[in-house]
């Protein structure tokens, strides 16, 4: 299941964002929207988890949470 995570710190990583679903289950993927001419992050990205059930367990115990004093947002990536 891909994840979109919005409203990150733009100082957030993208080592931070796996270690922080990865606390709910495996992650595949993880892709931290970075600006091509600064290289800086976009503030947004996505995560792709292969077990449904840890994505979901994923999104409500993450949406709305404080991650480096940003309440970041987390839903299921439309596609």
């Amino acid at each position: 299941m891909k994840l979109l995570v919005r409203n990150l710190s733009r100082s957030t990583t993208e080592q931070e964002i796996r270690i922080l679903f990865s606390a709910h289950g495996s992650v595949n993927e993880c892709n931290l929207v970075l600006d091509q001419e600064t290289a800086k992050s976009k503030g947004f990205a996505f995560v792709e988890m292969p077990n449904e059930a840890e994505a979901k367990s994923a999104i409500s115990a993450l949406h709305e949470t404080r991650v480096a004093k940003n309440k970041i947002r987390v839903k299921i990536a439309q596609s």
